[in-house]
Order: C-alpha cells, then structure tokens, then sequence
C-alpha cells in the first residue's frame, strides 16, 4: 500500500463526515419549525397563571372563571356546607384521593385536603365533569354540591364524586391566596 492510497482513504473519509454533518444541520433545520410550532403560543402562557379577585363572593355563592381554556369553580363556602364536607366517611367515597394538585398525590379526600383554606371556607376546582367532561351546574345534585346533567354524576359540597358514572373528584388545581381577596391559579 503507498503513501497516496492512505491520503486517498484520508480524504474519503473527510468527505463522508462532511456530507453526513451537512445533512444532519440540515435536517435540523427543516425539522425544527415544526417541533416549535407544537410549543403553547404567546398568548396561552400568558393565561398559565391568573389572578382572581374574590372579593365580591358571597358566602354560599361561586364565581366560574376561565383558565386554560376551562372553567374553573371558586366557591365560598358557608358554615352548613363545611360542616356537611366534613362529615363524610372517606373510605365511603368512589374516589379516595384528594386529588389537589396543592398537596401530596396520596392524600386522601378528605375535606382538609381539598379545600384551599384551613378553615375549609374556599374551595377552587376545575369545573369538568370527569366522566366526559361535561360542566355540572352548582347548587344541585343529592349531595348539595354540584350535578352533572349530561350523565347524571352527583358530587358534593367538596367536589367529590358521590354518585354517578364519573370516577373521580373534580381536580383541584394549583393555587394560593397571594392577598386577602385574591386567588392565584397557576
């Protein structure tokens, strides 16, 4: 084997690693506008995260308002309803988990782990039914709480699934109260 073969060999391989590395930035570049475009718009992050003035909610009244394209139920308790959320047996429940996207994943669904208070005075949920996503009206239903008339589901003064087809609590989503007679979600 001579000198020049082993240059040649040389300048085969330079060339192969040239064209593949060419390709591959210009496959990124083809590709990349199309994973960027399945990234969330300026507008929809601009709503990831809300403020709420509850200022004006009444005792036994709830104000729905929309986050990420879905309603959201903020509810002001009264004493009556508390104390109805309060008095139901855990384990009785179709659904045990919180599901309080505010406290651990196990938690159980106990009215403490639901509400966004200690008091248990405000409770904040997503306002879809999670049987097939149906909104259920407040006020109604067997248990007081809300009552999805599309298939029937029966949740509580907590938002937990009681009765009906549905097979979980209605998701708390994250907040907090940032003041007084504010909630943030998001």
């Amino acid at each position: 084997m001579s000198h020049a073969d082993d240059q040649e060999g040389t300048r085969r391989d330079f060339l192969y690693y040239a064209t593949a590395g060419a390709g591959a930035v210009t496959a990124g570049a083809a590709i990349w506008p199309m994973v960027n475009q399945m990234n969330p718009s300026a507008d929809v992050l601009a709503l990831s995260s809300i403020r709420v003035d509850v200022s004006a909610i009444e005792p036994g009244t709830q104000l729905t308002v929309k986050w990420l394209g879905k309603p959201v139920f903020i509810r002001r308790r009264t004493e009556e309803e508390i104390a109805a959320a309060r008095d139901v047996d855990v384990a009785a429940l179709p659904d045990p988990l919180a599901d309080n996207a505010n406290v651990r994943a196990d938690a159980d669904a106990s009215d403490e782990n639901r509400s966004l208070d200690e008091s248990g005075e405000w409770l904040v949920m997503m306002g879809v039914c999670t049987h097939l996503g149906c909104v259920p009206l407040g006020d109604a239903g067997d248990f007081g709480g809300w009552f999805c008339p599309c298939h029937g589901s029966h949740y509580d003064t907590s938002g937990r699934i009681r009765r009906g087809p549905a097979p979980r609590n209605l998701p708390v989503p994250v907040a907090e109260f940032v003041d007084d007679t504010t909630i943030k979600l998001g």
